[in-house]
């Protein structure tokens, strides 16, 4: 017999706007969180025992706010908006002032992308304001690292995950665009190390696993394509999944590389064993797009949870395949 159709072991309201990024902060020992940004430009810190918002920060005058993430040596909450600000949030003793900022000049949807490189160093990657143009800045002195322009037109850059590889190479990104391109580019050397083809149509999402060499990404088609790296660093495309419904908004992989988490314009969150890309829950509760996803970084695996934000203004929160069940 099938297992019944999981339920959200309960919900967040009152952002009051959709839900653009998600991203949780659990460390152990002390009160768990979830930061929200939405689409009228507030930051919500919702505490996740007391399921209420602790905090709201209003950081972007008003800008839809389209990535937010924690800095893991320190109490500081990053965000980007449409207002091309990236924001540097102090958080410790209940303060939310922000205490520094960064011009991108971009005013497309691409999310930042952060890579910690020292207890007080790390890489901040994020859309120029050039049309091809990714700029990599390392923080907090803003010195300028790298500035990555493809040699032939790809149109937008849509989405980018730094990363850094076992290997001995420097710091490594992968970069979707609207051609349907991905590249891995050498931050260091400022040089694209591979190039496919991965979707006919613009690569909405991405995300990738350094411990496996895997990666996975989406468009507005309905299929999802996977992909490796090999010893050299060329990209190889893997076989497609295909979905029922066209359109992803963001692919989240979890930190024990068991699951894969897709959030779908249908109203879906669906979920993927991420060894063989076997499918194995549909979760439906949502009345609009799902917008954003997290998994939580929760110290006991038993307490893990899946996030999803929507448009339709709700956050959902899941508890699934934290024992040690077949994920395929």
């Amino acid at each position: 017999m099938s297992r019944p159709a999981p339920c959200p072991i309960y919900t967040l309201r009152g952002a009051g706007a959709p839900l653009n990024t998600l991203h949780f902060r659990c460390p152990g020992g002390d009160t768990p969180l979830l930061f929200s940004g939405s689409a009228k430009g507030a930051i919500h810190m919702w505490n996740l025992n007391s399921r209420r918002a602790e905090m709201v920060v209003e950081g972007h005058c008003g800008n839809s706010v389209i990535w937010v993430s924690t800095l893991q040596s320190r109490d500081s909450l990053m965000s980007q908006g449409r207002d091309m600000q990236v924001c540097l949030w102090d958080l410790k003793e209940g303060r939310s002032e922000a205490v520094d900022s960064v011009w991108t000049g971009s005013v497309g949807f691409c999310q930042c992308s952060l890579l910690e490189t020292s207890p007080s160093n790390y890489l901040l990657a994020f859309a120029g304001s050039q049309t091809e143009e990714i700029k990599i800045i390392e923080m907090p002195s803003k010195s300028p690292v790298s500035t990555l322009i493809p040699d032939t037109k790809l149109g937008m850059v849509m989405c980018i995950k730094l990363w850094k590889s076992d290997s001995g190479l420097g710091p490594l990104l992968f970069a979707g665009y609207e051609d349907g391109s991905l590249l891995l580019w050498d931050v260091t050397q400022r040089s694209e190390l591979s190039h496919v083809k991965a979707h006919p149509e613009p690569i909405m999402c991405l995300t990738f696993d350094p411990r496996h060499l895997r990666g996975v990404s989406g468009s507005c088609e309905k299929k999802l394509s996977s992909w490796m790296l090999d010893n050299q660093n060329n990209i190889q495309l893997q076989d497609c999944v295909m979905l029922v419904n066209p359109g992803v908004s963001q692919l989240r992989i979890r930190d024990d590389s068991r699951l894969l988490a897709s959030a779908g314009w249908d109203h879906r969150v669906r979920v993927f064993g991420w060894k063989k890309l076997q499918p194995l829950a549909v979760l439906q509760y949502h009345t609009d797009m799902v917008l954003s996803l997290a998994f939580s970084d929760h110290q006991d695996p038993r307490q893990r949870l899946l996030a999803a934000g929507s448009k339709d203004q709700r956050i959902s929160l899941w508890s699934i395949y934290n024992e040690r069940a077949d994920t395929g």
